[in-house]
């Protein structure tokens, strides 16, 4: 403090003062706060599609009909409104997300590029060591109270300290504190990553006033349990009426306060939104066809081939529509636990993919409708194909003794099983390249070369129908000399 003074105040021997002081007036000037520039979206890749004074977003019918009701599908069973526990107590009802707001909501139409909702602006340094959200000033609850920086500052505390997966989500993420009237800046463990604004605006603002409040019946709430009470949001819709573990009905809230936002128009448009429960997707299925459903996502190949041939069908009362994904891609695939040694080796990880006959898998089980995916972003403009080029090759020469040399000359192409020699060579190929990570066949069984130890694997699925995926699979992995194991494990949602 006394430093500043002495170098603001103008007097007689303001020239010595300059002269005497003109180093720790250069420090002082350096240490000026960088302009702060505000956006109303954040993208990954370049700038977002929508400008800040958008009208709504291009694939909804901004004059949509309103009213009606909708009847969806949900799976299993539900004891649990308490989002701060899920994962670890209960289960969690759908359909929750049409009460509970975020920050920001994201675009279906681009990838990773999400726009305000209960934030309005979004700010970051160029080094992104922090980023700060500023709240709309008419975000409100549904009791009317407002949205606040306490409420944001309180949510982000709570999800971390006992939500695993928050806990996770958020660790590179050490405070939150108000910053301004409406202002939350969200500090970093380090500077430099790109991905973690954006990841700051996918979270679930809770109402801390109420939490901290008492129930009808005067008990005091506790966010670390779960609870069927009906929670507070500022979302459109609230929750009218509920059978534990099997039917909710929410419905909209003719008060909600984003009605006019442009991430909110020309959606939300039903009246009512009915979840029916039911304990697998077959008799899922079933009630689809009895009409008590009003549509459903398949994700069978198996259904979709066979399963769609009644009555509703034909009078195209039911229609069977593909939609693209255009926002975050496709991938279906087995992942390895690379904690694990064995699977840390890149070679052991390529011979899996030797082995995966996928060609014959697609004709038997999937009706010939899948293709292969090369790539974790596949069916959008992310995916990778032919070999790295421009700004791509660029990012990549910097870390070229970290990656493949064949990454830089030959585009990645899946292995090919469409006939019994080609099954033949890359049963081949990939015994080489376990003998090249250690492996050696010995009385049949593919062994430790070092240790003697039979390679073994256990599939996790947590669906019965991808077992008899991996039933497909164990027949040609046993060939190699490993041992199989498949275990199928339940969920809680």
């Amino acid at each position: 403090m006394a430093l500043t003074r002495r170098i603001v105040l103008r007097t007689a021997s303001a020239v010595l003062a300059v002269r005497a002081f003109g180093p720790l007036r250069r420090a002082f000037a350096q240490a000026k706060p960088e302009t702060r520039v505000w956006k109303h979206g954040l993208s990954l890749f370049g700038e977002p599609k929508y400008p800040a004074d958008f009208k709504n977003f291009d694939y909804v019918n901004p004059a949509a009909p309103q009213g009606g009701v909708v009847r969806e599908i949900a799976f299993g069973t539900f004891d649990n409104f308490n989002s701060v526990v899920s994962g670890v107590k209960g289960n969690l009802a759908n359909g929750l997300e049409l009460i509970s707001e975020t920050l920001t909501t994201p675009a279906l139409d681009e990838v990773s590029t999400e726009y305000g909702l209960l934030a309005e602006a979004v700010s970051f340094p160029d080094d992104r060591s922090s980023v700060t959200y500023r709240l709309r000033a008419q975000a409100r609850w549904q009791d009317g109270k407002p949205v606040t920086a306490e409420d944001v500052i309180w949510s982000f505390s709570t999800l971390k300290a006992n939500s695993p997966f928050y806990g996770a989500y958020y660790r590179h993420v050490t405070k939150a504190e108000k910053s301004g009237e409406h202002d939350v800046t969200f500090v970093f463990d380090m500077p430099g990553n790109r991905e973690l604004p954006q990841i700051v605006g996918q979270l679930p603002v809770l109402p801390k006033h109420w939490w901290e409040g008492a129930d009808a019946q005067g008990r005091k709430r506790d966010v670390t349990q779960t609870t069927l009470e009906a929670p507070l949001s500022s979302g459109p819709y609230r929750l009218k009426e509920f059978v534990p573990g099997r039917s909710l009905v929410y419905e909209k809230n003719p008060d909600y306060w984003g009605k006019g936002l442009n991430v909110a128009v020309g959606s939300n448009n039903f009246d009512q939104v009915r979840y029916e429960y039911f304990r697998d997707s077959t008799v899922g299925l079933e009630a689809f066809k009895a009409d008590q459903v009003d549509w459903r996502t398949e994700n069978s190949a198996k259904n979709w081939a066979t399963s769609y041939d009644f009555p509703a069908v034909r009078d195209k009362r039911v229609v069977l529509e593909e939609f693209p994904i255009r926002n975050f891609g496709i991938m279906q695939a087995f992942a390895f636990n690379i904690r694990r040694p064995k699977f840390q080796d890149p070679r052991v990880r390529r011979a899996f993919n030797f082995v995966f006959d996928f060609e014959e898998m697609n004709r038997q089980m999937f009706f010939g409708q899948y293709h292969r995916i090369a790539s974790f972003f596949e069916g959008t403009e992310l995916a990778s194909s032919g070999v790295p080029e421009g700004k791509e090759l660029e990012i990549l020469q910097t870390v070229r003794d970290q990656v493949p040399p064949d990454l830089f000359t030959k585009p990645y192409v899946n292995p090919v099983n469409d006939d019994p020699q080609k099954m033949r060579d890359n049963l081949r190929e990939a015994l080489r390249l376990f003998r090249e990570a250690g492996y050696e066949i010995k009385n049949t069984k593919l062994v430790d070369a070092k240790t003697g130890e039979v390679f073994s694997v256990e599939f996790l699925a947590d669906d019965p129908t991808i077992e008899r995926l991996v039933l497909f699979y164990k027949p040609s992995l046993e060939r190699l000399g490993m041992t199989v194991n498949i275990r199928v494990c339940g969920t809680s949602t």
